[in-house]
This record gives structure tokens, sequence and C-alpha cells, in this order.
């Protein structure tokens, strides 16, 4: 069971609830994408349900490898080969099924390579909840039905990508110019972000005023985050163009 952060007010997540929303998230993307793999998906614009059962799959697959290897560097890992089209399903489910025994029986402590962050298997099982939760909506939302996500797990998700995601810049997007509070409305989750040295950002979690707040349940800011859902989807109060240049700023490759 999740439990509240007192100090930061934030949601901590158990490791054993992580996992066991990694396992439900492949699942249903598995069962969903299966009914039409050469469906688009919208969210993911030139990928189809096969493309990023792949992806999902191919992304489990090389952090076990990372954590069986006890790679430190990303020297001793191999390149993982699509399968074809006619093995991909099989292949999707043995892999992440494999993948989620290493996660399970792998000390959370253990050093190993990880691209930010601390280098420790905790850091990827916290990631994979995450990545898997995101592209479970992307796939449930191109089949047409409406994924629920966890909430706590989404404001959880808020901070990861904060403290993960939001440091990587995409490449030409202006400064921000201004600061963004980001408020849960059904959970606990606030943070705040200010501009720091250069074009960083500087997050704390904290209830203060910035030149903009965006307000929403926690799936909703976490998905918004993502660009996977619109601004109109939450409250923005104060200046708009500043919550614009935020949510664009962050690169998701």
């Amino acid at each position: 069971m999740a439990r509240i952060g007192r100090r930061n007010r934030i949601i901590v997540i158990s490791r054993s609830d992580y996992l066991a929303h990694i396992a439900q998230h492949v699942t249903v993307l598995g069962d969903v994408a299966v009914t039409s793999l050469d469906r688009p998906i919208p969210a993911c614009p030139g990928w189809s349900m096969a493309d990023l059962m792949w992806h999902m799959g191919e992304v489990l697959v090389f952090w076990e490898q990372v954590i069986v290897k006890r790679a430190l560097d990303t020297s001793e890992l191999k390149w993982i080969d699509r399968p074809t089209d006619t093995d991909l399903v099989e292949w999707y489910h043995t892999g992440v099924a494999s993948a989620l025994r290493t996660l399970e029986t792998s000390d959370p402590s253990m050093p190993c390579w990880t691209w930010t962050g601390t280098q420790n298997v905790d850091w990827i099982i916290r990631r994979m909840a995450h990545e898997s939760a995101v592209h479970m909506w992307d796939v449930c939302n191109g089949a047409g039905l409406t994924p629920a996500l966890d909430s706590e797990l989404a404001s959880d998700g808020i901070d990861e990508f904060l403290y993960v995601m939001l440091p990587h810049q995409r490449e030409g997007q202006p400064v921000v110019g201004g600061s963004v509070h980001l408020h849960c409305t059904d959970v606990e989750g606030e943070w705040l972000a200010v501009p720091s040295e250069g074009t960083n950002l500087l997050v704390t979690r904290e209830h203060a005023k910035g030149s903009v707040a965006l307000r929403g349940t926690s799936t909703d800011l976490f998905l918004l985050l993502w660009r996977r859902i619109p601004s109109f989807a939450v409250e923005v109060i104060g200046d708009a163009s500043v919550a614009e240049r935020f949510l664009l700023r962050t690169s998701l490759d």
C-alpha cells in the first residue's frame, strides 16, 4: 500500500506495489494490442499496436539484461533484434514474464547502469512502472478504451517526471520564462518548478504560488506532462504561455 511522505507531502509507493503495477500494465497492453496489431496509435504518431508492443517488450528485456549482467556501463550489452510479426506476441509474453521475474528477485539496491539518477535496480523498477503506465494508456486509447490509471501511482509518476525527465530539454525550445506550480486535486502531490541557472528548472515539493498553476487529477497531470492530453484537460491559472512552454520543454525520446 502506498503511504504519504509527511515531510514533503508526496505519495511513496512500495516496491511490491510498483511491481504489481508493472505486471498489470504489460498484461493489459499485450491483451489490447493483440486484438489489432496493425491499428495506428494516435498518441504515438507513425506507430502501430505491434510497434508499441515491441517497444515495451524491448525496454523490459533491455533492463533485464542490465540487471543480469550487473552492467555498470553499456559496453557489454547486446543489441536486441525485433522478432517477426508472426513471433512478436509470443516473444512479448515470454520476454516480459522473464523481465518481471528478474525485477522481483533482484536486490533493489544492487548497483547497475541507468541513464540518469540513482544507478540501481530500484530506479529501474520505478521507471518501468511509469513507462508501462504511459504505454498501456497509449494502447488502450488507440483502441478507443479509457484505461484506469492508479491515482497514487500517477502522483508518483508526476514526481518522477519532474526529477528524472524534466532536466532533459528538447533542442531549440525557448526558456520557460516563469515558475510553474502543479497541484493534484485528488491525492497528495504538489510541486514548484522555478527558473534556475541557464535554462534549467529547480523543482521542489511544496505548496507555493507560481507564474502559472496546473491543477487537476493526478492522472490528468501525469498524462499532460507526457503530452498525451491537451492542457485544457486541467485547470490553468495564471500565465498560460508559461504553461505552454513548460509542457513543450522536455525531450520524451
